[in-house]
């Protein structure tokens, strides 16, 4: 049921979502700048995947958590013992999806691919420890902003 045209046509919910969307992806960007991460824009992608998603949020939430750290682990490990390549890389994203069935969180899979896919090709200079490390708190920041905010101010009907 529609609480009215707000402005351009576009009913109140949809406002109200957008404008709650806005103030967790916000506050996520401004915690990680604040904790002095290096890529904070990872937080605010993470909290809206999270607030965005037909998936609930709890559900979404954790299979992101466990599929980052899944692939910062995988990919730090790999990144560690070989040079980045398609041979190396190949294997990774095959051992990330029967890794994420084996722990019965197959739905982590994409997420664990994506993050071994960041920490393997996007070229940097840092430890791969470090990447991955870093990857999973930016991650894991915009995870529980959206858990806040979704839990504090639920959605009133779906997008």
């Amino acid at each position: 049921m529609s609480r009215g045209i707000a402005f351009w046509g576009v009913d109140r919910d949809a406002v109200l979502d957008s404008l709650r969307t806005t103030i967790a992806a916000v506050a996520a960007l401004l915690l990680a700048r604040l904790f002095d991460m290096r890529e904070s824009y990872w937080a605010p992608i993470s909290t809206i995947v999270i607030m965005q998603s037909t998936i609930p949020p709890l559900t979404l939430g954790w299979q992101r958590f466990v599929g980052t750290a899944l692939g910062a682990l995988l990919g730090t490990a790999i990144a560690t013992f070989f040079r980045p390549n398609p041979w190396v890389y190949a294997p990774g994203i095959f051992l990330c999806g029967v890794l994420a069935w084996m722990l019965r969180v197959g739905g982590a899979y994409r997420f664990a691919a994506i993050t071994l896919s960041i920490v393997l090709l996007v070229p940097r200079t840092s430890a791969p420890w470090l990447i991955g490390w870093h990857r999973f708190l930016e991650v894991s920041l915009g995870i529980a902003v959206a858990l806040v905010v979704t839990t504090a101010w639920p959605r009133l009907k779906a997008a």
